[in-house]
């Protein structure tokens, strides 16, 4: 859809989506997940297992359910012996409801076929594509809910395609924000590139960070010297800062390098850029010495950062 699609082509590309995906789940089928019973039946067992016992007024307030529907569902898996209710003991006009050990099975069985449907439908897919659809499934989440929820933040090493990604963004971002010359990305395509062709695979890696499936940072552990391990390229994506995204990586490589037998870790860096100075400082680097120099189209300062092992 495009950015001037009127209203009414939107509200239809919702609808589409919706029609499409009730039935890529199988919602539209007699029972779900193959057993007798319906989605909001399967919705109040889940529910049930998940809070072991519970009021019946605050799982019909949780679940949006009118009370005559809550009362018939109710009925229905009482009569299947899935549950069982009882008054509560604080307050007699309350009514409590638990899975029965018949209840519990059922749950296992919805629980372990929903997983498998879950995994068949993204065996399909590739990795990088299995990432992008949890990734738009949490922008789903965040903007209709209006709470984003909680950010998955992984670590992986660089794969085909990582390394063009790493040199492009450090060229738009460093363009965008400090108002670097192109000089500086054609400095970090060298980098990648002796990185790519001479790794020394026992002692140097590069890592992508991932924030719900999208690439959202990187960092280069790279030999310096014999015992000297130099941090390169720590870059993270403005929309993913202070999540702690850079730190993570900076963690990452430190402890790489530990592992790799290397007595001390550096960096170089330029005085303009706080955020990872921070970064660095908050990881136990200290500022050994600077250096002015006029670099990808700026007069800087450079900096050299150090960390023992």
């Amino acid at each position: 859809m495009t950015r001037g699609a009127q209203p009414s082509e939107r509200v239809a590309r919702v609808r589409a989506f919706n029609r499409f995906y009730t039935n890529v789940i199988g919602l539209l089928r007699e029972g779900l997940l193959r057993t007798p019973y319906s989605l909001t039946e399967a919705r109040v067992i889940f529910e049930v297992a998940q809070r072991g016992v519970t009021q019946v007024a605050d799982l019909r307030r949780d679940l949006d359910l009118d009370a005559g529907y809550m009362s018939r569902i109710l009925a229905r898996l009482e009569a299947d012996r899935l549950i069982a209710r009882e008054r509560s003991p604080a307050d007699a006009r309350r009514q409590l409801i638990r899975l029965s050990d018949q209840g519990r099975v059922a749950f296992e069985m919805l629980d372990q076929r929903s997983a498998e449907e879950v995994e068949k439908l993204l065996a399909r897919l590739s990795d990088e594509q299995q990432r992008r659809l949890i990734g738009a499934m949490g922008t789903i989440q965040w903007l209709l809910a209006g709470v984003h929820p909680p950010k998955t933040v992984t670590l992986r090493p660089l794969t085909s395609g990582d390394y063009g990604w790493v040199v492009h963004r450090h060229g738009v971002l460093y363009a965008e924000e400090c108002g670097w010359d192109e000089s500086f990305e054609a400095l970090v395509a060298e980098i990648v590139a002796e990185y790519m062709q001479h790794r020394d695979r026992e002692r140097e890696s590069a890592w992508i960070a991932e924030v719900d499936g999208e690439p959202a940072g990187s960092v280069l552990c790279t030999k310096r010297e014999p015992d000297v391990a130099q941090l390169r390229l720590l870059l993270v994506e403005p929309w993913a800062r202070g999540g702690g995204v850079g730190t993570r990586l900076v963690d990452e490589c430190v402890a790489f390098a530990r592992q790799a037998g290397y007595e001390r870790i550096m960096l170089w860096t330029n005085d303009v850029l706080d955020d990872a100075r921070r970064i660095y400082e908050r990881a136990g680097f200290t500022l050994k010495d600077t250096e002015p120099h006029h670099s990808f189209g700026r007069d800087l300062v450079g900096q050299n950062w150090w960390k023992p092992l």
